[in-house]
C-alpha cells in the first residue's frame, strides 16, 4: 500500500488507495529488454541439403506451338495473326484436334497480368489444358537490374 503526507503536517500516513505503476512499468522495460534480446534468435536459418535431381529436362518437341501475346493485346499462332473469336477453331486446325498438345504461351512484358490469364482461360474453353509459360533463360529481372544501379 502506498502512502500520503499531509500538509498538515503530523504523524500519521493517511493510506492511499491509488495503484503504484512503478513496479509494474520496470517489469514491463525489463521484459521489452528480454523480447528485443530473444527476436533475432527465433529467425535462425536452418541449412538443409536438399537432394539433386537426376531427371533430363524434357525434350523439346519436333514443331512447338507458340502463342504469342502481343504489346496491342492481339494473338498469333507461330507468326499467323488469329481473331480471339475463331481462337479454338485455329487450334484445332493446327493440332488436328489433339487437345493433349502443348500449347507454349509467350507474352510481351508490357502486357497486363491479367489479359495474360484471359488467355489461359481462352485455352481452357478450348479444351487445351497443357500451357506451358515462355520466358527468356538467364535474362535479368528487372528487380535485379535496378539494384545493379
Amino acid at each position: 500500500m502506498a502512502g500520503g503526507i499531509r500538509e498538515g503536517g503530523g504523524d500519521d500516513l493517511q493510506e492511499s488507495h491509488e495503484i503504484n505503476v512503478t513496479p509494474f512499468i520496470d517489469v514491463m522495460l525489463v521484459l521489452l529488454i528480454i523480447f528485443m534480446v530473444a527476436a533475432p534468435l527465433a529467425t535462425v536459418d536452418i541449412n538443409v541439403d536438399l537432394p539433386g535431381s537426376s531427371a533430363s529436362p524434357t525434350p523439346r518437341p519436333d514443331k512447338p506451338l507458340f502463342l504469342t501475346l502481343k504489346r496491342d493485346l492481339s494473338l498469333a499462332v507461330g507468326n499467323d495473326l488469329v481473331q480471339r473469336d475463331r481462337f479454338g477453331a485455329t487450334l484445332d486446325g493446327l493440332t488436328s484436334a489433339n487437345k493433349d498438345t502443348r500449347v507454349y504461351l509467350r507474352a510481351d512484358r508490357a502486357v497486363d497480368y491479367g489479359q495474360v490469364m484471359e488467355v489461359m482461360n481462352l485455352l481452357r474453353a478450348s479444351g487445351y489444358l497443357k500451357v506451358a509459360l515462355v520466358g527468356l533463360e538467364g535474362a535479368p529481372s528487372a528487380a535485379g537490374a535496378a539494384a545493379a544501379q
